[in-house]
């Protein structure tokens, strides 16, 4: 399956250009953020730790072993790329022990930044953001052309859709989730049940999105509309008072989109049909969601960028800094400015 088919159109045109991401894991940073004082004192031991090369499973396997703990015993927030530079928490559950030498875990992989003891353990989703540096190497586009997409996407935000790295290698795990769809069976392993459960909720909601990018109302309220702001996980329905919020245009209120699961969709009018719509293309994922006792979710449909700023170290080099709520993709604001190619291959792009 190609980018097109898994996301959907561009919202502001056609890629201006071309450029490598990742070349080195320092070109792509991740920075968690997370708003919970710790307490200095409890039975977690809270773990700063900055990885590259490693995924956040992998990591925790480590730090379990390093510790002499079960790997259950171990939490993280959210999981981050393996083929980048990140810093996020863990904490480790350690009634009425002392903290354990980790030295171990650690070597040009792994790196604990600081630690410290907190009372509760850091659940699945606590942190609030993520805070990314992507530099864009072998770049090939107009400075002046990039910069004016840029500030168009600094006011009028970007489709919130899920990144490519959601579905899998062309598209493997949607094929995937098809097929225990029709079987109208789930993978035994968690972790699998979990990642095609995922894929297909994602996948859904994208086309719900792509549609709605086509017709140019995703960034724009209509009656119908379930609106939920930036940072907020409820939702409310839209009227006409609603449809002219101010805070629709100031990027703090948006308009959703569905994360199918049990239970009709509690929007109305066009998104209602729109949203069945999609729904009814896909009846086999659609009905493995609601069996698998999916809650239906919404996922705002516009995707605020805080604190876009952006530079050319070199002519070739594109450095962008910037924040996304947790659960966003930075894939997603580079595919409205270039296709990415793969390391080494300068000559066929590669659409992220």
């Amino acid at each position: 399956m190609n980018d097109l088919q898994l996301l959907g159109p561009r919202a502001y045109g056609e890629s201006l250009g071309s450029a490598v991401l990742k070349a080195s894991a320092e070109d792509f940073q991740v920075d968690e953020v997370l708003d919970i004082p710790l307490s200095g004192d409890g039975e977690h031991l809270w773990l700063w730790v900055e990885k590259r090369g490693l995924n956040t499973e992998e990591a925790a396997r480590r730090i379990a072993k390093a510790a002499g703990v079960p790997l259950r015993t171990v939490s993280y927030a959210g999981l981050k790329d393996r083929q980048a530079l990140t810093r996020q928490w863990f904490s480790l559950q350690l009634p009425g022990k002392a903290d354990p030498d980790l030295s171990a875990a650690q070597n040009d992989t792994l790196t604990i930044l600081k630690s410290m003891r907190h009372k509760r353990k850091l659940q699945r989703g606590a942190h609030s953001a993520n805070g990314f540096t992507l530099r864009l190497t072998q770049l090939s586009g107009d400075h002046a052309a990039i910069d004016e997409r840029l500030r168009l996407i600094a006011r009028q935000g970007i489709p919130n859709y899920f990144g490519t790295q959601r579905f899998g290698h062309n598209g493997g795990n949607v094929v995937d989730a098809r097929g225990w769809a029709v079987r109208k069976a789930l993978p035994e392993q968690r972790n699998v049940r979990s990642r095609l459960l995922s894929t297909a909720r994602s996948f859904l909601f994208n086309q719900v999105l792509a549609a709605r990018v086509a017709d140019g109302s995703w960034q724009r309220a209509q009656v119908g509309d379930l609106l939920a702001f930036t940072d907020s996980r409820s939702f409310f329905p839209a009227g006409e008072a609603e449809c002219s919020d101010p805070r629709l245009a100031i990027l703090d209120l948006h308009p959703t989109g569905p994360q199918w699961g049990e239970g009709e969709s509690p929007a109305g009018g066009a998104t209602h049909a729109l949203e069945q719509g999609v729904a009814g293309s896909e009846p086999d994922l659609r009905d493995w969601l609601v069996a698998a006792g999916m809650k239906h979710e919404r996922r705002i449909l516009r995707l605020p960028i805080g604190g876009l700023t952006w530079h050319y170290p070199e002519p070739d080099i594109l450095q962008l800094e910037f924040v996304l709520p947790a659960g966003c993709f930075a894939t997603v604001l580079v595919r409205e400015l270039v296709d990415l190619v793969p390391v080494g291959q300068t000559d066929s792009p590669c659409v992220f």
